[in-house]
């Protein structure tokens, strides 16, 4: 590292749509602080409304931000008072960094704290050379886990979080959503004994994915008579029994909890742009529906999980990995996000070229 070219880091440095690739000062490091050379990174729908500038990002991101918050690399520094993490270390990391002092944090609940900072939102994030985490917060990856798979663990935790906040074993589940993190529901409930998978969406590209990791339906919701389609397929259920929940689309919310039987759960991940009107005796409490929220991943109990299916090689992740490109080339990967034309882009950071860019 020499200090007098700084490193990359890709920036929202002015309002509006885009983001700015520039050289700044490599960060400093902490007494119980690690420093990652980021390898590889993954573009989040997050990201993308970063970039967009939609008025969640204009009221929530400072400008000057370095963004990203999915990533994988290789510890080269470590604060004087780091016991646990090694130079040379594969990593990932929890980009959400509790308080450590708040009742939540203190009662196990961490991923709910109270004042959480998050990477790539409230402090500067991963699509950089180099980041600083906690060192409570970095995860050594195993080596049988390769680096494309290694950073995407923050949506892959998402998806498990929601999957295994209940029991699927044996039952029907419905996913309404399927983006990355719906998609890797997919194989997540496939490996977790779900015995019928639906997939809800209106993008015939994912839904086709959804397929390939073994969804038993999938159905288009622009389509008349889908929820008929789905109620046919549950016998005398009449409903499914589990709603994963992940588009947070109003319609897609509603729709879901009309096709969840009565005493079955629901999870639900999908952040909905505004308020959603439905009859809460009609639709929740008289069917005797469980809900459950989902935010984050559980630290550190979804993290071994992750690492259990991963090492056992239950989860089918290749085809949710779409596009791979050079950290360079960081305009051509939100231009395909938008398009609708990928599921995951990654970008490849152990590149040499770099400089300033707008």
């Amino acid at each position: 590292m020499t200090a007098n070219t700084g490193m990359r880091a890709l920036i929202k440095s002015k309002p509006g749509i885009g983001l700015q690739l520039q050289r700044i000062p490599f960060p400093s490091l902490g007494a119980r602080e690690v420093l990652i050379r980021v390898k590889k990174a993954g573009i989040c729908g997050t990201d993308v409304h970063i970039y967009t500038w939609d008025d969640w990002a204009a009221n929530r991101v400072s400008l000057g931000l370095t963004i990203g918050h999915e990533f994988m690399g290789e510890v080269v520094e470590v604060g004087k008072c780091v016991s646990g993490i090694e130079v040379g270390s594969r990593v990932s990391g929890e980009g959400h960094i509790g308080c450590g002092h708040c009742y939540c944090c203190r009662t196990g609940q961490g991923h709910i704290c109270e004042r959480v900072d998050i990477i790539g939102i409230d402090v500067n994030g991963c699509f950089a050379d180099f980041l600083v985490l906690p060192e409570s917060n970095v995860w050594k990856l195993d080596p049988t886990i390769p680096d494309r798979i290694g950073a995407i663990h923050d949506p892959l935790g998402n998806a498990m979080h929601t999957v295994m906040v209940d029991d699927v074993s044996g039952r029907t589940v419905l996913i309404v959503g399927v983006g990355t993190i719906g998609l890797m529901m997919v194989t997540i409930a496939r490996a977790a004994g779900a015995l019928e998978i639906f997939c809800v969406d209106t993008n015939p590209y994912k839904l086709e994915i959804a397929k390939k990791l073994g969804a038993d339906l999938c159905v288009n919701a622009s389509d008349l008579g889908f929820e008929e389609i789905i109620l046919s397929r549950t016998n005398a259920r009449h409903g499914v029994d589990v709603l994963l929940e992940a588009s947070g689309n109003p319609v897609g919310v509603k729709s879901g909890l009309r096709l969840l039987r009565s005493g079955g759960w629901a999870a639900l991940l999908g952040i909905p742009p505004r308020e959603i009107s439905f009859n809460l005796a009609e639709e929740i409490i008289f069917k005797g529906i469980t809900i459950y929220g989902i935010n984050g991943r559980k630290m550190f109990e979804t993290w071994y999980q992750c690492e259990n299916f991963l090492t056992r090689q239950r989860l089918n992740l290749d085809p949710i990995i779409t596009h791979e490109i050079p950290f360079e080339e960081f305009q051509s990967g939100f231009e395909l996000m938008l398009a609708g034309k990928a599921i995951k882009v990654i970008f490849d950071l152990t590149g040499e070229k770099g400089g300033d860019s707008t």
